[in-house]
């Protein structure tokens, strides 16, 4: 479940593996040591200064990581408080959450009353990822 428990040092190894990153370049653009590199690495989290800077580094958006995680596992907020800042009502849906869903469909994990309860999908959404996976 790449959502439920991020490791965010594990993921940026990752992918800086995949695209084949030298430690020279990483040092650099960070302005820091091997070991304060590889100290990121095996961290759980990171401050979000510094994992903005390896998202403009590797061109990839760490933070969907933590937006996912809120759409599948935060409830909604029970409070009706106003608030200044920006409210967004619609759930997006990336390619990978759609999948995950339709894998715990697939592979019976879960019962569909379950995931909607759960991930609080709404119903039409949710049938209309099942057939669009049944058509596959």
């Amino acid at each position: 479940m790449i959502y439920k428990d991020i490791h965010i040092g594990s993921f940026i190894k990752n992918i800086v593996d995949e695209r084949d990153i030298s430690m020279a370049r990483i040092s650099k653009f960070f302005k820091c040591t091997e070991a304060e590199v590889a100290g990121m690495y095996a961290s759980k989290s990171l401050n979000i200064t510094v994992l903005m800077k390896w998202s403009k580094l590797l061109e990839y958006d760490f933070f969907v990581l933590y937006s996912q995680h809120l759409i599948l596992y935060s409830h909604e907020s029970k409070y009706n408080v106003e608030t200044k800042l920006p409210i967004f009502k619609k759930k997006l849906y990336t390619k990978e959450v759609i999948g995950f869903i339709q894998d715990l469909v697939e592979n019976k994990k879960m019962t569909n009353s379950e995931i909607l309860k759960r991930y609080n999908i709404p119903r039409t959404t949710f049938y209309k990822w099942i057939k669009q996976d049944e058509k596959k």
